[in-house]
């Protein structure tokens, strides 16, 4: 053998040893992977081809006083897109399906190409873009056709990675026609912001696809009507069709919420404050020698003895179905625009009007608690001369010499002028004293004005007590705008009321002075409320001194009819007021509906039965209408209205007033018949409506109280 035939031979044993090493190797890693680790790789892989569906869960209802559904739920067809199986396709294969889709359900291919994009992607739009995992179909359509529905599901191939399924949306049975928007509030998507916080705090009740509550009771008790979403494991094949059915995890529905509300009544008081306000809109302002504006108003039904809303109403209001779906644009610029009225915010407890006379009563318990007696006597005249400046009662009457009570009576505000100037000028002459003493701004803190009163309800305003303290503050935080007005010549823009105004704020804008205690005694000036605000003040007049919390929602219950918590009412405080001072009061303003400013509003009413205290109030407003006010009250319920520009308060909202007593007390003519109140019994059961097995909800059972 030679030695080139021994080297070809050497290098062929060398070539036949690598080849059989690598495929040993081989073989080895075959089996390793088959074998050993086939089951991890086959689980894997069969992962790979598993979806998991979040299955929004049944929302909670929202309920009345009786059991009377006020939100329920409806199902509708809902279609989806699987962005995974999508952003696979091809351009042309992905154009087409888009296309094809959109003409199904009725959708312009540029909305659903904006509904796929995840949020804080280039491009995308918020209240558009998806919030969700990027893994999960995601909603392009909501309230499609069944018709549509069930063509993409009878035609799976022509659509492959959507998915067509039904959901629950709210809905609003409206018990005797009521809107109750403001109370109810709405529902919107979760934004990223509320989901990542979610998220960090371990919350699983909420997902990408999650509506939350944005106002109303939906907001305020958003975690129990949510309910816990569920989760479905579903087999799909390379197109992302659905094959088999891997797992599911049950959705737990919401708990129901039962109110305080009471859907008759609520009927009633929206009926009353729409039409009291077309009524004024189409009277002529004697004043402006023009019809009156009526460009909003409210008002609110109380339980005197608990501070739980009954009804409560505001004008302008909003359709809170608008909000299923999904709101268009114009739909949401109307809900925020001034010139619709902005009928968004509710003017019940989140608008804020000068109080005008009703705030009377307020003035009248400090001042008989600080030197005054029931006794005193102070003229009733037509004007009384501050400084350089007559203050007039209201069309200059006089009454000569009288009491308080018939100051309540008449409402005349000299008399309670010169109350408010004797304890200026006694206690706090000094008008750069911020903190001299005011027997009067202390009583009005001490029923609760100035503050929130802790409704259940998000937005709250607090109104304001225009105090010595908050005058030197809003100058702090204003002179800079006004001096620089009054820094300069008038201009044509700048009328000569805001021009002088502005050089006399310039100068004092923070000095107290009389007649700012003058304005302060009869709701004038710069102090605000909300209607409800003064109704739970009225509130504590009828019940002894009580200030409440007020309470919309009285019970959650569980799906199967468990209460999971009682919401009871919750006392603020115990105002310190001599009964002696309260039983005065009490028949004070009893005269002011038997003889007074409202009773030419209540003439044939039985009074004898159904004793109503009230107090009626004009609200001077610069540059427009008087805005009118009747508080009234029986040992029962509180019930207040308002209306911006309208005019006197009795002659505003008297009528109105009057017939949400006769629905509250089943009064006929000068009959009182009880079989025909609102309520059965008058007044609201103590006891919880009903919840049958069967998922019926009866009225409450009656007891004793």
């Amino acid at each position: 053998m030679t030695a080139a035939s021994h080297r070809s031979r050497l290098r062929l044993i060398v070539i036949q040893t690598l080849v059989f090493s690598l495929l040993a190797t081989l073989g080895a890693r075959l089996y390793y992977l088959q074998v050993i680790s086939g089951e991890e790789y086959q689980g894997q892989a069969a992962s790979q081809s598993v979806r998991e569906i979040v299955v929004q869960p049944q929302r909670g209802l929202i309920v009345d006083a009786m059991g009377r559904p006020l939100v329920t739920n409806r199902l509708t067809w809902v279609v989806s897109m699987d962005r995974t199986l999508v952003g696979r396709m091809s351009e042309a294969d992905r154009t087409e399906l888009l296309a094809r889709t959109a003409r199904a359900i009725g959708v312009k291919v540029p909305r659903i190409r904006a509904k796929l994009l995840l949020c804080g992607d280039e491009g995308s739009v918020a209240g558009e873009c998806w919030n969700g995992s990027p893994y999960q179909p995601v909603p392009i359509a909501q309230d499609v056709k069944e018709t549509a529905a069930l063509r993409i599901l009878e035609q799976p191939e022509d659509f492959p990675g959507v998915v067509v399924d039904r959901q629950s949306v709210r809905q609003y049975p409206s018990p005797y026609g009521i809107n109750a928007a403001h109370l109810l509030g709405y529902l919107s998507p979760i934004t990223k912001e509320e989901l990542e916080d979610a998220e960090d705090d371990g919350d699983s009740s909420v997902n990408g696809a999650s509506v939350v509550g944005r106002a109303g009771v939906e907001k305020e008790y958003d975690e129990f009507l949510r309910g816990q979403p569920g989760y479905q494991q579903v087999a799909v094949d390379s197109k992302g069709r659905v094959r088999q059915d891997v797992s599911d995890l049950a959705a737990q529905p919401g708990d129901t919420l039962v109110t305080s509300i009471d859907a008759n009544v609520q009927s009633v008081v929206e009926e009353q404050l729409a039409k009291m306000i077309q009524t004024q809109r189409n009277t002529l302002d004697p004043v402006t020698d023009r019809k009156f504006e009526a460009d909003s108003g409210a008002a609110v039904v109380l339980e005197a003895r608990t501070g739980r809303i009954v009804a409560m109403a505001s004008q302008p209001t909003y359709d809170p179905s608008v909000w299923v779906g999904g709101i268009t644009d114009k739909q949401l610029a109307r809900l925020y625009s001034e010139a619709a009225g902005t009928p968004l915010l509710s003017r019940a407890f989140q608008g804020q009007f000068a109080p005008g006379s009703t705030w009377k009563p307020f003035m009248t318990v400090g001042a008989l608690t600080h030197g005054y007696s029931p006794d005193t006597i102070l003229p009733c005249s037509s004007a009384v001369q501050i400084g350089n400046r007559a203050f007039h009662n209201h069309e200059s009457s006089a009454y000569g010499p009288i009491t308080f009570a018939r100051a309540l009576e008449v409402s005349c505000n000299t008399f309670f002028f010169q109350v408010g100037m004797h304890f200026w000028q006694t206690l706090g002459s000094d008008p750069d004293d911020v903190n001299a003493k005011d027997p009067l701004v202390s009583q009005a803190e001490k029923f609760g004005f100035g503050e929130r009163t802790g409704v259940d309800l998000p937005g709250e305003a607090s109104g304001r007590v225009a105090d010595r303290k908050w005058k030197k503050a809003y100058y702090e935080s204003m002179k800079n705008y006004y001096c620089g007005i009054a820094d300069k010549p008038q201009d044509a823009k700048t009328s000569d009321f805001v021009y002088k105004f502005a050089r006399e704020f310039c100068i004092e804008g923070w000095k107290y002075k009389i007649t700012d205690s003058a304005n302060f005694a009869i709701g004038q000036g710069d102090t605000i409320v909300t209607p409800l605000q003064l109704a739970r003040a009225y509130a504590a007049l009828s019940n002894g001194g009580t200030l409440w919390e007020p309470r919309v929602g009285k019970a959650v219950v569980s799906p199967d009819g468990k209460v999971i918590r009682e919401i009871a009412p919750k006392k603020e405080r115990q105002l310190k007021i001599p009964k002696k001072v309260l039983r005065y009061l009490d028949e004070a303003l009893q005269g002011v509906a038997s003889r007074g400013t409202m009773a030419w509003k209540l003439g044939g009413f039985p009074l004898d039965k159904v004793t109503i205290r009230a107090k009626t109030g004009s609200a001077e407003v610069y540059g427009k209408q008087s805005t009118g006010w009747v508080a009234s009250y029986t040992k029962d319920y509180v019930v207040v209205m308002m209306i911006s520009q309208a005019g006197t308060g009795s002659g505003a909202t008297g009528e109105g007033v009057r017939a949400i007593w006769e629905a509250l007390y089943g009064v006929d003519g000068d009959q009182v018949r009880e079989g025909r109140a609102a309520i059965p019994g008058v007044t609201q059961p103590a006891t919880l409506p009903t919840f049958g097995d069967d998922g019926s909800i009866l009225p409450p059972a009656r007891k004793e109280q």
